[in-house]
This record gives C-alpha cells, sequence and structure tokens, in this order.
C-alpha cells in the first residue's frame, strides 16, 4: 500500500504539474507576468529568483539583459532591489504535490499594468486559461504513443494493422453481466480466461462452443487475476432462450501491440482523439441522467478510489501504469475545461459573457460565484470520498493492519 500511495503521488503531481506548466509557459509568451512557478504546494521551502535590471530608454532595443539571482528563503516575499525589476520566483515548496502557477493580476488587480493577465486581450486570456487543459492532451498524446512503440494492451480484430507486432495474446473479460453466472462466482473486468476444465482456451469461438454444449453443467475455469491464478467453479444457464449455455461476460482477445515510431505515432493521435471523445460522451450521459433522473449512471471514484486503482493497475506492470496515466490526462482535462466556476472552463465562460456584453462581469461577484463554485466541488470531493472509503474499506483496513 506504500508503493500504491508513492506512485499515486508522482502520477497526480505529474498531471497537475504539466497542467500548471501549461499556463505557465503561454502567460510568459503573451508577455504576462508570473509572479512564482513552484514545484509542490506551498508553503514554500526555498526558491530562485533572477531580478533583472530595468531598461533605460536606450537599451530597449537590445536583446541581452543584465541580472542577478538571488535566494528566496521561507514564505516571505523578498524585497524589492534598487534599480532592479522582480521576476518569476522558481520554488520549491513542502506539500510534494504537482505545483502551481501565480500569474500577475490573475484576479482582476493591477489591470492598467501592460504586464498583467487583466490587461491582455480577450483571446490572449482564453488561451492562457485553456493552456493547462491542452497541455494535459499533449502529455496524454506521448504516453499513448510512447505506449504503442513499447507495446499497449489493445483488442486484436480486424481493425488491427498487418504491419502492428503482436505478442502476449489473451482471452480477455471486458465485461461482466449483471445477475449472471460469472457475476455469482466473482468473475471481474480484465480476468484472464486459461481454461475450462483443463482444455487450454485459445480462442472466444472455443470457448463459446465449450460453455454452449454444458447447460446447467459444472465448469471448472482458471483464470489469471493480475499477478495470482484463480479457480472458480461455473454453471452456464440458457440466458438467451436458445438452447446454448452462457456464462454472462463480454470476452475479447487482447494482447500487447507495438508499431514503428512513425505509426507508434499516428496510433496516439488517433487514440487520444478516440478516448476523448468516448470519455466526453460519458460525462455528458453521467450529467444528463443527473439532472433527469437524479441518479448517476457511471461509477465514480474520488481520490481515494484513484488512488487504489492505481495500486492495482502498478500490480499489472509498468506499460498498463502509462495508459492508465494518459487517461487520467484527458480525465483531469475535460473536468477542468467543464464551464463550472472554479475551474477553468469557468473563468473560461466569464470572458465569454464579457465578450458578449462588451464589458466585463463585476470582479467581486465573479469571484463569490467561484468561491461558491469551489466550496461546491470540495464539498462532491468530500462526498465521493466517504463513498470510497466505504467501498474500499478492506483495502484500507489491511493497509493500516500492515502499518500497526
Amino acid at each position: 500500500m506504500l508503493l500504491t500511495i508513492f506512485v499515486f503521488i508522482i502520477i497526480l503531481g505529474l498531471l497537475i504539474f504539466v497542467h500548471e506548466f501549461g499556463h505557465f509557459i503561454t502567460a510568459k509568451r503573451m508577455g504576462v507576468g508570473v509572479e512564482e512557478f513552484g514545484f509542490g504546494y506551498p508553503p514554500r521551502i526555498i526558491g530562485i529568483q533572477r531580478a533583472i535590471r530595468k531598461e533605460t530608454e536606450e537599451e530597449k532595443n537590445k536583446v541581452a539583459r543584465k541580472g542577478k539571482w538571488r535566494l528566496v528563503i521561507g514564505k516571505k516575499q523578498p524585497g524589492k532591489l534598487n534599480g532592479l525589476k522582480d521576476s518569476t520566483i522558481y520554488s520549491l515548496n513542502w506539500i510534494p504535490i504537482g505545483g502551481f502557477v501565480k500569474i500577475k493580476g490573475e484576479q482582476g488587480d493591477v489591470k492598467e499594468e501592460k504586464d498583467s493577465f487583466g490587461h491582455k486581450k480577450i483571446w490572449q486570456r482564453v488561451f492562457i486559461l485553456s493552456s493547462g487543459v491542452v497541455m494535459n492532451i499533449i502529455l496524454a498524446f506521448l504516453l499513448i504513443s510512447i505506449g504503442f512503440t513499447l507495446g499497449l494492451p489493445s483488442v486484436i480484430d480486424e481493425a488491427t494493422p498487418s504491419y502492428a507486432k503482436i505478442s502476449e495474446q489473451k482471452i480477455q473479460i471486458l465485461e461482466v453481466s449483471k445477475d449472471s453466472p460469472a457475476e455469482k462466482v466473482g468473475l471481474k473486468l480484465g480476468d484472464i480466461i486459461i481454461s475450462a476444465d483443463g482444455q487450454l482456451i485459445n480462442s472466444i469461438k472455443d470457448f463459446q462452443n465449450y460453455t454452449g454444449d454444458k447447460i446447467e453443467k459444472t465448469i471448472s475455469l482458471k483464470i489469471k487475476r493480475g499477478d495470482e491464478k484463480i479457480e472458480k467453479s461455473i454453471v452456464p444457464e440458457d440466458l438467451n432462450k436458445n438452447g446454448k449455455g452462457i456464462i454472462g461476460v463480454w470476452l475479447a482477445r487482447t494482447g500487447l501491440i507495438s508499431f514503428p515510431i512513425p505509426q507508434a505515432i499516428w496510433m496516439g493521435v488517433k487514440t487520444t482523439i478516440s478516448v476523448t471523445w468516448q470519455i466526453l460522451v460519458a460525462f455528458y450521459e453521467i450529467i444528463k441522467n443527473l439532472i433527469l433522473s437524479q441518479k448517476v449512471s457511471a461509477d465514480i471514484a474520488g481520490p481515494v478510489g484513484i488512488a487504489v486503482i492505481t495500486g492495482q493497475v502498478a500490480k499489472m506492470g509498468f506499460i498498463y501504469l502509462l495508459q492508465f496515466t494518459a487517461l487520467l490526462s484527458i480525465n483531469l482535462a475535460i473536468i477542468n475545461f467543464l464551464p463550472f466556476p472554479a475551474l477553468d472552463g469557468g473563468r473560461v465562460m466569464f470572458l465569454i459573457i464579457e465578450k458578449l456584453r462588451g464589458r466585463a462581469v463585476d470582479q467581486k461577484i465573479e469571484s463569490l460565484v467561484h468561491n461558491l463554485g469551489f466550496i461546491l466541488l470540495i464539498i462532491l470531493i468530500i462526498m465521493v470520498t466517504f463513498r470510497d472509503i466505504a467501498k474500499f474499506s478492506s483495502n484500507i483496513k489491511n493497509f493500516f493492519q500492515k502499518i500497526f
């Protein structure tokens, strides 16, 4: 479990750091001042800052600017230096998760200064706010492309290119039907079917033919789940009323598929677009069902749930963890761009309103809306966390038993 927490912190830190780096680099390119770019969350341990000498009128057209670096110790803001203008503080902070960026004028102040966020044109501010989401999508694309170079777990079917290299083929469960024989005996998504009554299963058709003739007869299944092999006794039933026994699972032939680098990059592009679209559709269904029926149609995990799943994926191997990180990065991007107050999407929504009205929304009103949105998000996270604790109580209990 300690390894799970460590891996979870690294993955979460990477996703947040990349997101904040997107805001940082775009703000710099747009000529917006960045007061601080930190690794981890405050309080600050230490930082460095390059104090740049102010230019005279004669020096403005020169490329080179002299300056010096200075240490910034602790949380106090460094004092002003005579004849120098302050630059970005690059800091190391005590809470080692992700990072943050403090952009000048992001809260609506100092709009009159040219390097303030509020002074820039609307399209520039939208670009700065959107850049974190874009960076998360780019990270997912890079991870998926690397995965396809090394060999990424994928479904093997007629659409698989002939030039793909396939290894570690297996018959795997993609879905377990509710109230089916498979669910009753505890078969799970991701289980690999090795044999039935001692006979090796090499294809989906072989397995379907074997179970089809075994209505109401017990079959001994050997499956692989993670690193362990498990035996399950299951009785196929005629669920479709067609005289064929089934156990109620959706199967797929899967394996590690790798490509040459050019094709891996192209597959990374296609897969990133495809997965992003599928997640968008899933979010739409969740929100629609939540509004129409006040029910959540999908299994949603919070920080605790994601941490537990991270541990389960980590046990499967590095390449599975790579794939899982890419999926989390896309999820983070989409969630962050939802038009909800306190999120990047909510801030962009206010800029769109400003463009349509021809003037900005009152800063006090916008701040109030974002603060209320932040409180609602915290409440939602707490609710989902309590749900995760109840769902994964055995995992958490085992963790503390090992410690004490």
